[in-house]
């Protein structure tokens, strides 16, 4: 009896339970607080997030240090398991300042706890952008997309090679003491694009059907192969001090490939999923095959070099809830969707991601004057280099929404930083103000796209 209940008691899952609701339960203040605002609700999840992290790291709560640093804290867990010292690995990571706190954490008594919740609160923020793209890209009409394909491709190339230059030139003048891999790489940085943040919001305001709309997905898309092709020629100049063709033509054939054949085959392979399933009742083959075919294109988007989110969008466009016509029940009169089925997921799941990114927002970093000047004139290229990006569509009212709803530089961003500091070619201070330009762009986005939706349509109605 005593070894049952002392069992009941010691649930491993109970700290992550805590974790991720007390996570999840200042998501929906900050969503409450910025619908009482008439503000997106990604901008309240996001600035509660920024609160709970700064504040709390300052009280020294572990598992809010450990999430500050976002996925590094895993890749030294990788490193560890792999007969790597912790201090070491935690040093050369994180730096002298941060190093020994983060190894201190995780080999202090509550250290496995703390990073079992902080994986947790990792995969599920993961899944949430992943659900949030799927959504996006079931109400996406790809006839339409087709149409402003053209567009999309205009501002995709506008999106990413504007900031790039503009950013290659303020680092010039600003820190022409850099080598030229360093100038490359901060650039690049400057090319990505968040989609996530954009399509909540477009979502959220019901313009995801738009003619804007649209445009904006399209050339997310196209960003991120772009932003790919960039990254994949500027490491290979970093690491080799040439650029590898062939690794270039294989990354370009690889995401190309990939995106065809999810709009060429998909339609086929949920028939295939969807026929597999009939015996199921509607509502389990609905929820089967949507789950396991948008987790297969995630994967296999990874697999190509793309970001997982890409495939859920791909998924997204491809399926709909013609393919379950045949099934039993399908003709009731009130039949649950795809959409209805998928929803409740992405409610509890993609405020966890918003909160995360905010909570890895450090104030501290941006105390410092050469950060704070650095980070002003890498704000500027970026802001003028994705609104720039706007002048790619054809009509002169889509122009300013669209550039607007290209400034986010969210999670791809710090990705790219991430790698160049990996790779040597970033300090700290860059760093520093890199991640500063990253959250500015992705803070200013919602409540500047939600103001220029208003202006278009008080435009549109004075018409």
């Amino acid at each position: 009896m005593t070894s049952a209940a002392t069992a009941i008691h010691g649930d491993p899952i109970a700290p992550v339970i805590l974790g991720v609701t007390g996570i999840l339960a200042f998501a929906v203040v900050g969503r409450v607080g910025a619908r009482k605002l008439d503000q997106p609700t990604v901008l309240g999840e996001l600035l509660m997030g920024i609160l709970l992290g700064n504040v709390a790291w300052y009280f020294g709560v572990d598992l809010i240090a450990i999430l500050r640093e976002g996925p590094r804290v895993f890749e030294v867990v990788d490193s560890v398991l792999a007969g790597a010292q912790m201090d070491e690995v935690a040093l050369s990571t994180f730096g002298a300042s941060k190093g020994p706190e983060i190894a201190e954490i995780m080999t202090g008594p509550h250290g496995g706890q703390v990073m079992q919740v902080a994986h947790a609160v990792d995969l599920f923020s993961r899944y949430g952008v992943i659900f949030l793209l799927f959504m996006v890209g079931l109400e996406t009409n790809l006839d339409e997309m087709k149409r402003v394909g053209a567009d999309s491709i205009r501002v995709a190339l506008l999106g990413v090679v504007a900031p790039v230059l503009f950013g290659f030139a303020v680092i010039l003048l600003m820190r022409p003491d850099l080598p030229l891999s360093s100038n490359l790489f901060i650039a690049a940085t400057l090319g990505a694009t968040s989609i996530g943040i954009t399509a909540h919001v477009l979502k959220e305001m019901g313009r995801s059907q738009s003619r804007e709309g649209h445009i904006v997905l399209g050339a997310a898309v196209g960003d991120d192969v772009l932003g790919l092709i960039i990254l994949a020629v500027v490491s290979g100049f970093v690491v080799r001090g040439s650029i590898d063709m062939a690794q270039l033509m294989g990354v370009m054939i690889a995401s190309s490939l990939f995106l065809v054949a999810a709009v060429m085959l998909g339609p086929a392979t949920v028939r295939v999923l969807a026929k597999l399933m009939r015996r199921l009742d509607i509502v389990e083959a609905k929820m089967f095959t949507s789950y396991l075919f948008v987790m297969v294109l995630a994967w296999m988007a990874n697999l190509a070099g793309l970001a997982t989110i890409i495939g859920a969008f791909a998924a997204g466009t491809v399926l709909h809830d013609g393919y379950f016509k045949q099934h039993k029940g399908a003709d009731e009169a009130r039949v649950v969707t795809i959409r209805e089925l998928i929803m409740p997921l992405e409610v509890i799941l993609v405020p966890i991601f918003f909160i995360l990114v905010g909570i890895q927002v450090k104030i501290e970093s941006f105390l410092s004057w050469p950060v704070i000047t650095l980070a002003t004139g890498l704000l500027v290229a970026a802001f003028a280099g994705k609104l720039v990006s706007g002048l790619g569509a054809k009509s002169p009212s889509d122009k300013w929404l669209i550039g607007v709803g290209m400034l986010p530089r969210g999670e791809v961003g710090l990705v790219f930083a991430a790698i160049g500091r990996t790779l040597g070619v970033i300090d700290d201070d860059i760093f520093a103000a890199i991640v500063v330009m990253v959250f500015a762009t992705t803070l200013a986005a919602p409540p500047l796209l939600k103001l220029a939706i208003n202006r278009q349509l008080q435009r549109t109605t004075a018409e």
